[in-house]
């Protein structure tokens, strides 16, 4: 499947010094979610980088299972000095180990938009979340503008592919028929690269519980997984 992993394998070395540039939003987004995070729970966080927000936030809550399918990206993160109740590991969101209700917030930041099916990940991020459970995805959301396509077209001339354009609206739309109560949004950083935060909690009902078997099923029906 191609789903950038062969760029972040090459380009984890790097990653760091360059979301420094992305320094002064990640800040913003850590002062957006610090108020949902309380000192008796666990988060996971799905597609965690060399941990721009799992190093900052993970000393608010009482543990923090900071994951990546890049097993580059967390050799690079473990680099860092980092919390005790901080552990990182190599994980694919779509097919995560964790038991049903197991965290109380999953967040997955700026990954929905270069995963080719990321109602995988959300249906994952669903089955592990305990009911009334935080999703934190704050997401890049350039939309359909002259200027976001033409930075997209400089994206992939390295390799890197964004597989989902979406307007904040957009995203938010996509969640919610993810099965995920809409709860904050805000638009963070420039008017060149927008960043959407959202916030949303898992709210079980017969509609997204139905969803969420169908998509788990499908997961389970797919001949790569069949064969792994």
């Amino acid at each position: 499947m191609d789903d950038n992993k062969q760029f972040w394998e090459r380009f984890s070395r790097h990653y760091s010094g360059f979301m420094r540039r992305s320094q002064a939003t990640y800040q913003q987004i850590c002062k957006a979610m610090r108020p949902f995070l309380k000192r008796d729970m666990d988060v996971l966080e799905l597609a965690c980088g060399t941990g721009q927000l799992s190093v900052p936030l993970s000393p608010c809550v009482r543990s923090w299972e900071a994951t990546d399918f890049s097993a580059e990206m967390i050799h690079q993160a473990k680099k860092q000095v980092y919390s005790s109740r901080l552990h990182f590991s190599v994980q694919d969101a779509t097919k995560l180990p964790y038991g049903p209700e197991s965290f109380d917030a999953v967040v997955i930041s700026n990954a929905l938009h270069v995963m080719p099916h990321p109602e995988k990940a959300l249906a994952e991020a669903w089955r592990v979340l305990k009911p009334g459970g935080w999703l934190f995805a704050p997401t890049f959301v350039w939309g359909k503008s002259r200027s976001a396509r033409l930075r997209l077209w400089f994206m992939g001339l390295s390799g890197f592919r964004v597989y989902h354009v979406w307007t904040a609206g957009e995203l938010m739309a996509y969640l919610s028929e993810c099965g995920y109560s809409i709860v904050r949004h805000q638009l963070l950083g420039s008017s060149l690269v927008p960043l959407c935060c959202l916030i949303a909690r898992k709210i079980p009902d017969e509609r997204t519980a139905a969803r969420q078997t169908t998509v788990r099923s499908a997961q389970l029906d797919d001949p790569k997984v069949k064969k792994e």
